[in-house]
């Protein structure tokens, strides 16, 4: 064991472990068992390493502007900073997780998820320099692995990069998933179906319409994630504990975010005002109230499916996969566990979007305690429907049957049928027809035969799939009828 010590007092730590006392009295303090995101965590890696890449430029820039002259500030050696870099490209891979050891639901605003990972490049670069864990005299996790920086920008930008690239799987997942449902759309574009409205029988309609409403609610759905990266691209790394930028350079300042866009890729910018970009998280609620709205059509889209499939319906015109075994007491029970699976995903989606609403809401003066619960929050959601996106696609829409035959049978023989012959026949005698398949229990054209409101062959074109699936009618079409 080593002892480390901190103006509190002295903790004994496990020699080979890369955390340290400031991590360890966190886990301490915040007892409970919810895991941090490696996402979050990368992010903070790749963040870090940006500030020790412009630190390096900032040290070139200083020996070339006062080649002999002594300056007020002791720099860090390029020793240190090689290993920094290393330790934090490290992080940036997401190793060393297994040392990240607080809980994601803590208090301190973030401070010690910056800590645990200060401590663990902090002690990564020791040992590439082969020095021991906890020697930090010559590498130290606030001189030197924080330097220049502030848990108050460092944590929340890093959030952002976590949140964009994952934004960036959740639109590939809509994607695949619509188009998925656009192939069913376009098989059953003339399957024929009772629409309901209510829970009871309404209109003639089809299997496309139907899956026409999910294919646009996921084209909506992709179109508002595709804002999102506008509205979560302002970070506010370099604006230290609260936007000012107090006690860093300001070559610093201005390099910092344009280092960290050349390192991920991302359409990263500084805020304009960086008090603003740091206390105010109105753009998360924003965002994740997208993240809402998609769990709501997701939610919509399968309660549609495990009804129709249910054995509430007799003689199912829509099956879903068997997926696995339903029960531990009734034998050949399945459950439809997918559709199951995104509503609970839904609803804690919903949960979510409450909690990040009015903690965001608690931002006090220059600062928001609640950072790591909201950002756990978001991720949470964002990583939820990515898999529900997924599941939907490979368990469910994938192998969905429908019985082609049997739904337009069971349409023409529903009394709702008549109402596509009001404009032909009338309200009373389309009720008189309907009255007649209720009590013979007849489809339409036996009823037909009976009443002889329409001739045969002009009946059958009137609930032909083409005439019946027309957007309305024209003068022209009753004509064509007559």
């Amino acid at each position: 064991m080593r002892v480390e010590r901190d103006f509190i007092g002295e903790i004994e730590i496990p020699d080979d472990a890369l955390f340290g006392i400031h991590s360890y009295r966190a886990k301490n303090n915040f007892l409970n068992d919810s895991v941090f995101h490696l996402e979050w965590y990368q992010a903070v890696g790749i963040t870090k390493l940006a500030v020790y890449q412009v630190y390096k430029k900032f040290k070139k820039a200083i020996n070339r502007k006062y080649p002999n002259n002594k300056i007020p500030i002791q720099l860090i050696s390029d020793e240190v900073l090689d290993v920094l870099v290393s330790a934090s490209s490290d992080v940036a891979e997401g190793k060393h997780f297994e040392d990240f050891i607080i809980p994601a639901i803590q208090g301190g605003a973030g401070t010690s998820i910056n800590l645990n990972i200060n401590e663990i490049i902090a002690n990564q670069a020791l040992i590439l320099l082969g020095k021991k864990p906890g020697d930090y005299q010559l590498i130290d996790p606030i001189e030197h692995a924080n330097v220049f920086q502030s848990t108050n920008d460092v944590i929340p930008t890093a959030l952002r990069i976590a949140i964009i690239r994952l934004f960036a799987d959740l639109e590939q997942s809509i994607n695949n998933l619509r188009s998925s449902i656009e192939s069913i759309e376009k098989e059953h574009r003339d399957s024929l179906r009772i629409a309901y409205t209510q829970m009871q029988e309404a209109v003639p309609s089809s299997y496309g319409r139907l899956f026409s409403t999910y294919n646009d609610a996921l084209s909506r759905d992709w179109w508002r994630v595709s804002k999102c990266f506008e509205r979560i691209k302002v970070v506010n790394l370099g604006g230290t504990a609260i936007g000012t930028g107090i006690s860093v350079p300001r070559f610093y300042m201005m390099e910092v975010v344009r280092e960290l866009q050349e390192l991920t890729k991302l359409p990263i910018t500084r805020g304009e005002n960086l008090q603003d970009a740091t206390v105010n998280f109105d753009s998360f609620v924003e965002i994740h109230a997208t993240l809402k709205s998609h769990a709501v059509n997701l939610e919509k889209m399968v309660n549609d499916i495990r009804l129709l499939a249910s054995d509430l319906i007799d003689k199912k015109e829509l099956s879903i996969p068997k997926k696995q075994l339903g029960s531990t007491i009734m034998p050949s029970k399945v459950n439809p566990v997918i559709p199951e699976y995104v509503i609970s995903i839904a609803h804690q989606v919903y949960s979510n979007d409450l909690l990040i609403t009015s903690l965001s809401a608690q931002g006090c003066l220059d600062l928001n305690a609640y950072l790591p619960i909201i950002g756990h929050s978001i991720i949470q959601s964002l990583k939820l429907l990515i898999s529900a996106n997924i599941s939907l696609l490979n368990n469910l829409f994938s192998e969905i049957t429908i019985n082609q035959k049997l739904s337009s049978d069971k349409l023409y023989r529903s009394p709702i049928i008549t109402t596509a012959l009001v404009p032909y026949i009338g309200y009373n005698k389309a009720s008189e027809l309907a009255n007649a398949m209720k009590i013979s229990a007849c489809d339409v054209f036996d009823a037909n035969d009976k009443l002889k409101f329409i001739e045969k062959s002009k009946l059958k074109s009137i609930l032909s799939p083409s005439n019946l699936l027309k957007a309305g009618y024209s003068i022209e079409d009753l004509m064509e009828h007559l």
